[in-house]
């Protein structure tokens, strides 16, 4: 079996919002592109309020379009398209006053808890 090689912007955004749900009552704003290993992928485009919690594992997000402001452990920041921001599994985090394009791409990898980070050579 072929492993999913791309994942469309365009097509993964049509896919959004996806259905309500209990955390998210105006549609689910993130949608699989694929997984491999611990790896996953997803499109993330949140409309009014991020209800994020922390995650598991670590992970990036790539600002694909728009603007928004990212409250990492409460240090806020902007994030505007180009971006790229890690996010230590089991940190808080959220978006604030994103633009109405705003879109990301979320990677998620490594195992619970996170990756123990490199100790620099003594």
């Amino acid at each position: 079996m072929a492993e999913t090689l791309r994942a469309s912007l365009s097509a993964h955004l049509a896919r959004l919002p996806g259905p309500p749900d209990a955390i998210w009552p105006e549609g689910v704003p993130f949608a699989d592109a694929f997984r491999h290993g611990t790896m996953s992928v997803e499109i993330f485009a949140p409309r009014g309020t991020d209800r994020q919690s922390p995650h598991a594992q670590d992970e990036l997000y790539v600002v694909v379009s728009g603007r928004a402001r990212f409250d990492h452990n409460g240090t806020v920041m902007p994030a505007e398209t180009g971006d790229v921001l890690f996010v230590p599994a089991g940190n808080p985090h959220f978006f604030l006053d994103m633009s109405d394009d705003f879109a990301t791409w979320v990677i998620f990898w490594g195992p619970r808890g996170g990756e123990v980070p490199e100790t620099a050579a003594a």
